[in-house]
Parts: C-alpha cells; sequence; structure tokens
C-alpha cells in the first residue's frame, strides 16, 4: 500500500541517525540559538522506532510529533524548537545506548516517546537519572507507572483498561464461547495478553507464545494447536507483523474464527503480510481516538504535510508535542521545570484532555478505549467505543 510504501522509504533516510548522533548531541551554537524569542534555541526529541519490525507505528508518531513543531515554529517565525529524533528501532536491547546519546544533549527539554513498553523499561531509567520527562503516546503495559520514575507520563490509558475492554468486546460483542490466547513474549505482548486472560476466566480454552520482533514465520504449531482446540476467537498479544503472518496461516488452515489483538497489531501493515482478504474481519482495540476524527485542521494538516492519512497515535503524539511546546512557551526551559510543569496540566488537546497522576499515568476520567475492525480497505476502520467502567 502507498501508506506503507512511503513509510519504509522514509525508513531508510533515517538510518543514519544512530551513527550521526554525537554530531547532534553537541551542546554547541546551531541556527536555532538565534531564533526570535527567549524561550527559542532549545530541542525536543522524538525517541522509539523509526526503522525495524514495527517502524510504522513509531513513524506515526514522529511524524505527528514533527508537525506539531513545524506549526509552532511558523507562528514563531524562525525555527525556534528543533526537532530531534532518536531511532530505537522499537528494540530493548538497542534502546539504552540510544537513550544515552540523547541525554548527552543539553539543549533537549522533552520527549515524546517511547512508543513501546519494552523500550521504555529499557530507557526509561536513563531518561529519569538525566531529569527529562517523557510522554509516551502508546507505551501501555501497566507496570511502567510503578517504578516511581518522576519523569513519566502516559498520554493514553495503560493495559488495566485496554485488557477489559478487549475482554468484553469478545465475550459481549463475539458472544466467543471459547477463547484461544497467545503472545510474542515482549513486555508489551505478554502483560496485554495476561490482563485479557485473567478476564476472560473459563472461556479460555487454551494459550501458547510465540517469538516476537518479526523473528519468527513459521506459526504451523500455533495454527494447529488454535484450530484444534475449537475456539472461534484468538486474542494475540503482540505487533502486526507476526499478526499478519498468523492470519494468513490460520486462514490457510481453514480456520474460520475472529483474529484479535491490542494497538500494536493496528496497522496496515497486518494486512499487507496476511493479505487483505484474510485481514477482513479482525479486531484491535486502542486505548485511542479514531485519528480521522481528531478535532481542528489535525486531519488535513497531517495529510498535507506527509501526504499519507494520520496513523495510529499520530493525533497523540501530536497533543503530547503541544503540551511540551505550551509548557516551554511559558517559560519552562530547563527540563527540571518543564517536568514540574507536567504535573500541573489540565490540557485540552485535538485527541484528548490531558491531566497526569502523581504517577504520571492519564487521569482515569479521561480513558478511552476503542475497538477497530479491518475492512476491504486494508487498514482497521473504527467499530465501536467500548465502556471500560
Amino acid at each position: 500500500m502507498r501508506q506503507v510504501l512511503a513509510r519504509a522509504i522514509g525508513g531508510v533516510a533515517i538510518i543514519g541517525l544512530i551513527a550521526g548522533a554525537a554530531a547532534c548531541n553537541k551542546d554547541t551554537s546551531s541556527s536555532s540559538d538565534t531564533a526570535s524569542g527567549s524561550n527559542c534555541g532549545y530541542k525536543l526529541a522524538y525517541f522509539g522506532a523509526l526503522t525495524g519490525s514495527a517502524a510504522n507505528l513509531g513513524v506515526n508518531i514522529e511524524q505527528g510529533f514533527e508537525l506539531a513543531i513545524n506549526q509552532y515554529n511558523k507562528t514563531k517565525g524562525s525555527d525556534c524548537i528543533t526537532v530531534a529524533k532518536f531511532d530505537s528501532q522499537g528494540a530493548a536491547e538497542v534502546a539504552p545506548g540510544v537513550a544515552r546519546n540523547l541525554v548527552a544533549d543539553k539543549k533537549i527539554l522533552g520527549i515524546v516517546g517511547p512508543p513501546f513498553s519494552g523500550e521504555s523499561e529499557a530507557a526509561d531509567p536513563i531518561f529519569e537519572a538525566a531529569g527529562i520527562p517523557t510522554i509516551t503516546p502508546s507505551a501501555t503495559r501497566v507496570s511502567l507507572s510503578a517504578n516511581g520514575w518522576k519523569t513519566f507520563h502516559r498520554a493514553v490509558a495503560n493495559d488495566d483498561a485496554q485488557g477489559p475492554a478487549a475482554a468484553a468486546y469478545i465475550k459481549d460483542n463475539l458472544k466467543a464461547t471459547k477463547v484461544f490466547i497467545a503472545d510474542d513474549q515482549s513486555a508489551y505482548g505478554a502483560g496485554l495478553a495476561d490482563v485479557v486472560k485473567s478476564k476472560l476466566g473459563a472461556l479460555v480454552v487454551a494459550s501458547d507464545k510465540t517469538e516476537g520482533d518479526g523473528k519468527q514465520t513459521d506459526f504451523s504449531a500455533l495454527v494447529q494447536k488454535v484450530t484444534s482446540s475449537g475456539a472461534t476467537a484468538l486474542f494475540y498479544g503482540g505487533y502486526y507483523t507476526n499478526a499478519g503472518v498468523i492470519r494468513k496461516q490460520l486462514t490457510s488452515a481453514g480456520w474460520k474464527g475472529t483474529l484479535l489483538g491490542g494497538d500494536g497489531m493496528k496497522d496496515p501493515g497486518l494486512s499487507k503480510a496476511s493479505g487483505v482478504a484474510a485481514a477482513v474481519g479482525t479486531v484491535v482495540t486502542c486505548p485511542c481516538s479514531p485519528p480521522e476524527a481528531a478535532g481542528g485542521t489535525f486531519v488535513n494538516d497531517y495529510k498535507a504535510q506527509w501526504n499519507v492519512d494520520a496513523g495510529t497515535y499520530s493525533d497523540v503524539a501530536f497533543d503530547a508535542a503541544n503540551i511540551l511546546l505550551q509548557g516551554i512557551d511559558a517559560g519552562n526551559t530547563t527540563p527540571e521545570k518543564l517536568n514540574t510543569y507536567l504535573s500541573t496540566i489540565n490540557y485540552k488537546g485535538i485527541a484528548n484532555t490531558y491531566k497526569f497522576t502523581s504517577t504520571g499515568e492519564l487521569d482515569p476520567t479521561l480513558i478511552k478505549v476503542w475497538a477497530f475492525k479491518f475492512d476491504q480497505s486494508g487498514d482497521a476502520k473504527s467499530d465501536v467505543e467500548i465502556k471500560t467502567s
């Protein structure tokens, strides 16, 4: 699909970012130092996957983040705030080294990211030690807010909301009586699958594990277990690449049930891996609203900037960047001041309203979870908002 191809091409261009990080991380003067206004001359960073097996989800977020900064700079008449990009590849083993490069740049005041839970577990302790505030638009593992990190902020609901919502959809919308649970053993996938499994209870007939990060291509063992279990629904905790291959192989085996998953599967890359026909009817949950329903001029602005439609969490990342920009505009021009500012916000954005608890979680009154269903377009379209209480 054109959108996926465009992102893949963009990913090639940014592979060199890590190699060039040392040059970017020197605390030296640049053209942004001479930008007009006393609150100019600083940087905001995106940290997350720009390449790798789940890069599409990261690119969605980076583009929303960058759009916000571009629009802010237009109002200032200069390159007031500089965009800094750090490609973690979405990998926990890569994230720490990239995070150390980021914190070496003393002009960076705040971070949008990391998008994934595994890389968050690996990189957030480094950001915490450096005192640089983060707003993740999409990392949902519950335990991330239980580490005592003062710089951690989550702009969406965690898996304690998404998991029960997915289970409710399986029970109330699908009316499934036999459910198979599988996950990719990642911090995100296993955490979400465990919550769904606990909420479904006796409806779960069996469970299994796969490899993650696109390392596995033959899922015949899982397919055989699912087909022989009698399950009419398979919930998979993992990302879109694996899920698409699993759906393809289930269809080839004649399984007629419904594949479900979380926000990590909400990408056209799933239907690319499975084939559009096989993907139709696949259901994914997301602690986000449909990006096409975002407020203001965001939908048109995003398309004009990137020549693709906004994707999963593009709108949340746009809001996260604008929260940080608003704080800088108010004079919070050190990471410490900006972090303190985040504890006070009640910000109405184009995707949601944001207010953080003392542990960095989104205020419970602002949580939302939607179900999306893949159709003949090859993309997941909004199905129903799931009540979480």
